[in-house]
């Protein structure tokens, strides 16, 4: 168990004048199974004239906002209380094996399983195809427990691909990801979970936040952590289970859930419709901080 203070800055700096802008923000973490938001809140600036809350259709708390006065620069920070939980003790040998699951899904009358075919499909930014399944292949052989077989591809990623934060863009094709060997975060989850979908294994995009730690002897710097992404993966005898293959590991207590969805175009952080502005600058600065939560 481990109890946070994240603090999410988003500035964005406009060469011109933005009119007036519509927004709305997957930054507010969930109550899961796997952990549990306490309190956040928002500041906008400049202040909205219309903002409200939501649940998307994901079930992720969504802030919703518009800023109506002229502007050079917008400014929202997200502040979260969370207590996490480990998943220390977890039987992967336990799992269903692979092949079963999607006959299993689509036979199934119960809610949750039905609910999980949906992450069987093609979405914006991941595609079903031969190509994909065949990267798979090589972790699920016969019979083998679905997560064992996602713990070993999520190791495999860590350990064979290149994390670059200059070779992609979020509009890179999965294509060159897988050839090129080099990426970030969502490059890795989204080729994981094509390569999932692909041998019909329900996968979804996960949003959030990983502690870091700074080099032995110095000190954190503020704003120096990050979002991050990984992968969640479903057993119909055991639920969902995440797995980041960014670090080639299952997700432990230093992971914070913001959102779910198919993938990042369902759960962006912060995206919207603005009017003038021209070219901008973005700045964004995350601080995940480990503060005992006394005042419940």
């Amino acid at each position: 168990m481990a109890d946070y203070r994240v603090i999410h800055k988003t500035k964005y700096v406009y060469e011109d004048l933005v009119a007036y802008c519509h927004n709305m923000a997957h930054m507010y973490p969930l109550t899961s199974r796997h952990q549990d938001c306490f309190r956040t809140h928002v500041t906008v600036l400049p202040k909205p004239i219309v903002s409200s809350f939501r649940r998307d259709y994901f079930g992720n708390q969504v802030f919703l906002f518009s800023v109506e006065d002229p502007h050079k620069a917008l400014e929202v920070t997200v502040e979260s209380t969370i207590r996490t939980h480990s998943s220390v003790g977890y039987d992967h040998s336990r799992s269903t094996p692979w092949e079963e699951i999607r006959n299993m899904v689509q036979i199934s009358s119960l809610e949750q399983d039905i609910a999980a075919i949906e992450y069987l499909q093609p979405s914006p930014f991941i595609k079903v195809a031969d190509q994909y399944a065949e990267f798979g292949k090589q972790f699920f052989e016969p019979g083998k427990p679905v997560f064992l077989g996602v713990l070993q591809m999520s190791e495999s990623i860590f350990k064979t691909f290149k994390y670059d934060q200059k070779a992609t863009t979020i509009n890179t094709p999965l294509e060159q990801v897988l050839v090129e060997k080099k990426g970030v975060c969502q490059d890795f989850s989204h080729l994981c979970i094509s390569a999932l979908r692909s041998l019909g294994i329900p996968a979804r995009y996960v949003s959030g936040y990983l502690e870091t730690q700074p080099p032995p002897g110095m000190p954190k710097l503020q704003g120096s952590d990050a979002t991050h992404a990984w992968i969640s993966v479903y057993c119909p005898d055991m639920g969902w289970q995440d797995f980041d293959p960014t670090n080639g590991k299952m997700i432990t207590e230093e992971y914070i859930i913001t959102a779910i969805g198919r993938d990042y175009s369902d759960i962006s952080p912060l995206k919207g419709i603005l009017f003038g502005g021209g070219k901008h600058k973005l700045v964004v600065e995350v601080d995940v901080l480990r503060e005992t939560i006394t005042d419940l």
